[in-house]
């Protein structure tokens, strides 16, 4: 059977978290880059899919091929460390520190960042014809989300940063939840389906994504949307990668350590039943 107990991928997920705060930071930032370049490239494709089609769900339905290949290829998302690395730490693995964890934070935000950035500057230039022509339909939509999904929450204050934090917490719940659910499978099917399910229902949600978010706000003001900078890092970026750690970390990694790494006793005992030893005691019995 390709299926896995939750209890033996809980393991996995220690594993691997203790493997990504070892790495060195060559690797880790090679693995970063291309996780965010690729994730950049499908996010660009379903925006292309749901501006000719009409349809998001169309959209969301195929933008997880991007994050089944990041996963398959061994890439690193600032998402899925988020939930992992600190699962090494609190299993007091072998070299394992707050600060390893912090420094592999931080190189895998720079290669995603490093990563979504050079797509965006490819994409705006197949957009506008290397800068010489306005851009096209999906350029525009990508500057409009830019300034609805930053100054449209900071026309509502405290209320639209609540509302973005809770975005981010949501989709990180969901996206880890597709990195666990691909580990729940020994076989390349099962891991694609487990890991499609969360990962289209949180793009179709619109819930926010750090990575993605370094790919879509940057294309957007290089396309010419209204919106700053600053606007991007403080009613966008920040908010949404500490909604995605604490959603990560607390919904998905924290809960499954606690109840398949380190289980309770059960409450009661039951006790074994014997079995007949001679065959006249099993008919009987039976």
């Amino acid at each position: 059977m390709s299926y896995v107990s939750p209890s033996d991928f809980v393991g996995k997920m220690i594993d691997a978290g203790e493997a990504k705060a070892h790495m060195s930071t060559r690797d880790t930032l090679i693995r970063a880059y291309m996780a965010g370049a690729i994730l950049a490239i499908a996010a660009a494709f379903a925006v292309t899919i749901t501006v000719q089609t009409g349809n998001a769900l169309v959209g969301a339905i195929l933008f997880p091929v991007g994050f089944c290949l990041l996963y398959l290829l061994g890439f690193d998302l600032l998402t899925g460390v988020f939930t992992l690395v600190p699962l090494a730490l609190l299993d007091k693995r072998r070299g394992v520190t707050v600060r390893t964890v912090l420094r592999n934070w931080g190189w895998v935000f720079l290669g995603n960042f490093a990563g979504a950035l050079t797509v965006a500057f490819m994409m705006a230039i197949v957009f506008t014809y290397g800068f010489s022509v306005d851009p096209n339909e999906v350029g525009q939509r990508i500057g409009e989300i830019g300034h609805s999904r930053t100054v449209g929450y900071a026309e509502h204050g405290a209320a639209g940063m609540l509302t973005l934090f809770i975005r981010g917490v949501l989709c990180n719940w969901m996206v880890s939840t597709g990195v666990v659910a691909a580990m729940m499978s020994t076989s390349v099917s099962g891991k694609v389906i487990g890991m499609w399910m969360p990962v289209m229902l949180f793009f179709y949600m619109g819930f926010e994504h750090s990575v993605v978010n370094m790919f879509l706000f940057p294309s957007g003001l290089m396309l010419g949307g209204d919106f700053s900078i600053a606007d991007y890092f403080i009613w966008n970026e920040i908010p949404t990668a500490v909604g995605n750690l604490v959603g990560g970390l607390t919904f998905v990694g924290l809960t499954l350590f606690a109840t398949h790494a380190r289980t309770a006793a059960p409450r009661f005992s039951i006790p074994a039943v014997a079995e007949p030893h001679s065959a006249e005691a099993r008919k009987i019995s039976a």
